[in-house]
């Protein structure tokens, strides 16, 4: 069990998931938000069965899976009910994250959370520190575009959509700019990797 918890977050096209499979490489546990996410609307659980009662059934497939389709149309035309529906989700997340982190045998475990600085550090007392993936918003932009053949006005609206670059960095306690080439991430892994293994030690 880990009781030494990194909270990685960046900002869409930044590389957090090519830097968590660095850290996974080292052996260190990684619990993601996004297949948490996946995990507490799989049928039979908890929120799945009140995200129905609440929406109604429209949003179940025939098979009982979640539409997510039908649910994505009525949380975006309605901020209330995308209020409503995270009110039922994140909490079934977070609840799922601190599982995996306290499952995981490595000295400390990595929680990647996209939207850390959209809900807040407050919604994660657990995680003892916060790691930034940092790249410029020209660049952010670049990748974007080439990773989802989306034109720039999609991407720029898709980067609006997030926190402030400013805001990430404001929360941080470790920022790794991710700027560079892949190979450009060794060296300051390493030296991350070496800081939290002492840092768990001492927790």
């Amino acid at each position: 069990m880990s009781n030494y918890i990194i909270g990685l977050t960046g900002g869409i096209a930044s590389g957090k998931s090519a830097v968590s499979a660095r850290f996974a490489a080292l052996g260190i546990s990684i619990a993601d938000a996004d297949i948490a996410a996946r995990a507490v609307v799989a049928p039979g659980q908890p929120a799945l069965q009140a995200i129905a009662s609440h929406f109604g059934a429209s949003v179940l497939q025939a098979d009982g899976q979640l539409d997510r389709a039908a649910l994505r149309r009525i949380v975006f035309a309605d901020p209330l009910a995308r209020s409503e529906l995270e009110a039922i989700t994140h909490p079934a997340i977070r609840a799922e994250m601190i599982a995996q982190c306290q499952q995981a045998s490595s000295a400390y475990a990595i929680a990647a959370i996209p939207l850390l600085a959209e809900v807040g550090r407050k919604q994660y007392p657990w995680i003892n520190r916060v790691l930034v993936i940092d790249v410029p918003r020209q660049v952010q932009l670049q990748r974007l575009i080439a990773r989802d053949s989306i034109d720039q006005a999609l991407a720029e609206s898709m980067i609006a959509a997030q926190a402030q670059r400013s805001a990430r960095l404001a929360m941080a306690d470790d920022v790794l700019d991710n700027s560079g080439t892949p190979d450009q991430l060794d060296a300051p892994i390493a030296a991350l990797h070496a800081r939290y293994l002492a840092l768990a030690g001492q927790a």
